[in-house]
Protein backbone atom coordinates (compact mmCIF):
# COMPACT_ATOMS: atom_id res chain seq x y z
CA UNK A 1 0.00 0.00 0.00
CA UNK A 2 3.41 1.88 0.50
CA UNK A 3 3.21 2.24 -3.29
CA UNK A 4 -0.01 3.07 -4.14
CA UNK A 5 -0.29 6.20 -1.54
CA UNK A 6 2.72 7.79 -3.27
CA UNK A 7 1.07 7.29 -6.51
CA UNK A 8 -1.78 8.43 -5.55
CA UNK A 9 0.03 11.81 -3.84
CA UNK A 10 1.55 12.14 -6.79
CA UNK A 11 -1.66 12.48 -9.33
CA UNK A 12 -3.01 14.51 -6.74
CA UNK A 13 -0.05 16.99 -7.13
CA UNK A 14 -0.40 17.04 -10.92
CA UNK A 15 -4.50 17.41 -10.57
CA UNK A 16 -3.66 20.20 -8.49
CA UNK A 17 -0.86 21.50 -10.76
CA UNK A 18 -3.48 21.34 -13.90
CA UNK A 19 -6.43 22.86 -12.29
CA UNK A 20 -3.55 26.06 -11.15
CA UNK A 21 -2.21 26.08 -15.02
CA UNK A 22 -6.49 25.92 -15.90
CA UNK A 23 -7.11 28.87 -13.16
CA UNK A 24 -3.68 30.89 -14.23
CA UNK A 25 -4.97 30.61 -17.91
CA UNK A 26 -8.93 31.60 -17.21
CA UNK A 27 -7.64 34.74 -14.92
CA UNK A 28 -5.61 35.51 -18.24
CA UNK A 29 -8.07 35.20 -20.23
CA UNK A 30 -10.48 37.11 -18.14
CA UNK A 31 -8.03 39.87 -17.97
CA UNK A 32 -7.41 40.20 -21.49
CA UNK A 33 -11.41 40.18 -22.08
CA UNK A 34 -12.08 43.20 -19.26
CA UNK A 35 -8.93 44.73 -21.41
CA UNK A 36 -11.30 44.68 -24.27
CA UNK A 37 -14.46 45.57 -22.40
CA UNK A 38 -12.61 48.74 -21.15
CA UNK A 39 -10.90 49.52 -24.42
CA UNK A 40 -14.47 49.33 -26.86
CA UNK A 41 -16.01 51.56 -23.58
CA UNK A 42 -13.45 54.22 -24.62
CA UNK A 43 -14.00 53.98 -28.23
CA UNK A 44 -17.96 54.08 -27.29
CA UNK A 45 -17.50 57.10 -25.26
CA UNK A 46 -14.90 58.86 -28.00
CA UNK A 47 -17.84 58.52 -30.50
CA UNK A 48 -19.84 60.14 -28.17
CA UNK A 49 -18.58 63.30 -27.86
CA UNK A 50 -17.67 63.05 -31.33
CA UNK A 51 -21.21 62.50 -32.23
CA UNK A 52 -22.17 65.49 -29.92
CA UNK A 53 -19.57 67.73 -31.60
CA UNK A 54 -21.04 67.39 -35.00
CA UNK A 55 -24.54 68.08 -33.80
CA UNK A 56 -23.28 71.21 -31.88
CA UNK A 57 -21.78 72.15 -35.37
CA UNK A 58 -24.68 70.94 -37.30
CA UNK A 59 -26.57 73.39 -34.95
CA UNK A 60 -24.45 75.86 -35.08
CA UNK A 61 -24.67 76.34 -38.74
CA UNK A 62 -27.77 75.58 -38.84
CA UNK A 63 -28.46 78.93 -37.08
CA UNK A 64 -26.15 81.14 -38.96
CA UNK A 65 -27.95 79.92 -42.00
CA UNK A 66 -30.68 81.14 -39.80
CA UNK A 67 -28.93 84.17 -39.55
CA UNK A 68 -28.00 84.70 -42.47
CA UNK A 69 -31.69 84.44 -44.48
CA UNK A 70 -32.90 87.11 -41.33
CA UNK A 71 -30.19 89.48 -41.96
CA UNK A 72 -30.97 89.29 -45.67
CA UNK A 73 -34.99 88.68 -45.62
CA UNK A 74 -35.77 91.32 -42.36
CA UNK A 75 -32.55 93.37 -41.96
CA UNK A 76 -31.50 94.17 -45.52
CA UNK A 77 -28.06 93.24 -44.47
CA UNK A 78 -25.26 91.89 -46.33
CA UNK A 79 -21.95 91.06 -46.97
CA UNK A 80 -19.15 94.19 -47.03
CA UNK A 81 -18.54 95.12 -51.19
CA UNK A 82 -15.06 95.71 -52.17
CA UNK A 83 -16.18 99.58 -52.52
CA UNK A 84 -17.03 99.70 -48.77
CA UNK A 85 -13.76 99.75 -47.59
CA UNK A 86 -11.46 103.08 -46.24
CA UNK A 87 -8.42 103.24 -47.92
CA UNK A 88 -7.25 106.38 -45.09
CA UNK A 89 -8.08 108.17 -41.70
CA UNK A 90 -9.42 111.02 -43.94
CA UNK A 91 -12.21 109.31 -45.86
CA UNK A 92 -13.37 108.11 -42.52
CA UNK A 93 -13.43 111.52 -41.14
CA UNK A 94 -15.42 112.54 -43.68
CA UNK A 95 -17.93 110.26 -42.32
CA UNK A 96 -18.18 111.79 -39.14
CA UNK A 97 -21.44 113.73 -38.57
CA UNK A 98 -20.76 117.84 -37.21
CA UNK A 99 -22.31 117.30 -33.48
CA UNK A 100 -26.02 118.15 -32.61
CA UNK A 101 -27.45 121.35 -31.42
CA UNK A 102 -28.32 119.48 -28.22
CA UNK A 103 -24.91 117.48 -27.54
CA UNK A 104 -22.85 118.06 -24.34
CA UNK A 105 -19.27 119.63 -24.98
CA UNK A 106 -16.47 117.62 -25.57
CA UNK A 107 -14.30 117.26 -22.62
CA UNK A 108 -10.62 118.32 -23.40
CA UNK A 109 -7.12 116.66 -21.85
CA UNK A 110 -4.53 117.94 -21.80
CA UNK A 111 -0.68 116.39 -20.60
CA UNK A 112 0.62 118.33 -17.79
CA UNK A 113 4.12 117.34 -18.58
CA UNK A 114 6.99 120.38 -18.09
CA UNK A 115 8.41 121.64 -21.57
CA UNK A 116 12.47 120.60 -21.55
CA UNK A 117 14.74 123.09 -22.79
CA UNK A 118 15.30 120.98 -25.43
CA UNK A 119 11.71 120.43 -26.53
CA UNK A 120 11.31 123.86 -26.01
CA UNK A 121 9.88 124.09 -30.23
CA UNK A 122 8.07 127.49 -29.88
CA UNK A 123 9.62 129.38 -27.54
CA UNK A 124 10.37 132.41 -30.14
CA UNK A 125 7.10 132.40 -30.36
CA UNK A 126 6.19 132.04 -26.61
CA UNK A 127 7.75 134.23 -25.31
CA UNK A 128 11.28 135.94 -24.90
CA UNK A 129 14.22 133.53 -24.55
CA UNK A 130 15.27 135.22 -21.06
CA UNK A 131 12.13 134.42 -18.98
CA UNK A 132 12.71 131.10 -16.71
CA UNK A 133 10.18 128.95 -16.34
CA UNK A 134 7.95 128.82 -13.17
CA UNK A 135 9.31 127.20 -9.99
CA UNK A 136 6.78 124.19 -10.10
CA UNK A 137 8.20 123.23 -13.73
CA UNK A 138 11.66 123.81 -12.96
CA UNK A 139 11.99 121.23 -10.53
CA UNK A 140 10.05 118.90 -12.88
CA UNK A 141 12.64 119.92 -15.66
CA UNK A 142 15.31 119.25 -12.75
CA UNK A 143 14.26 115.61 -12.26
CA UNK A 144 16.69 112.78 -13.90
CA UNK A 145 14.15 109.90 -13.95
CA UNK A 146 11.05 108.45 -14.09
CA UNK A 147 10.50 107.85 -10.43
CA UNK A 148 11.63 111.69 -9.18
CA UNK A 149 8.97 113.09 -11.93
CA UNK A 150 6.51 110.74 -10.71
CA UNK A 151 7.20 111.40 -6.94
CA UNK A 152 6.53 115.13 -7.23
CA UNK A 153 3.05 116.73 -7.04
CA UNK A 154 1.37 118.13 -10.11
CA UNK A 155 0.95 121.71 -10.15
CA UNK A 156 -3.04 121.48 -10.19
CA UNK A 157 -5.53 119.36 -11.59
CA UNK A 158 -7.18 122.48 -13.55
CA UNK A 159 -4.20 122.61 -15.82
CA UNK A 160 -5.01 118.52 -16.93
CA UNK A 161 -8.26 118.64 -17.78
CA UNK A 162 -10.65 121.53 -19.49
CA UNK A 163 -13.92 121.44 -20.44
CA UNK A 164 -14.72 123.70 -23.46
CA UNK A 165 -17.27 126.02 -23.80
Amino acid sequence: MVGGSRIRQIGWALVLGVCFALLLALTFKVNAVKSDVRLAERQIIAAQQAKLMLETEFETRASQQQLSDWNAVEFGYSAPRADQYLESERQLAVLGTPRGIDAPTPVRVALNRPALEEESLFEEWMGDEGEEAPAPRRELADASGLAERLSRPTVSMSAVAEVSQ
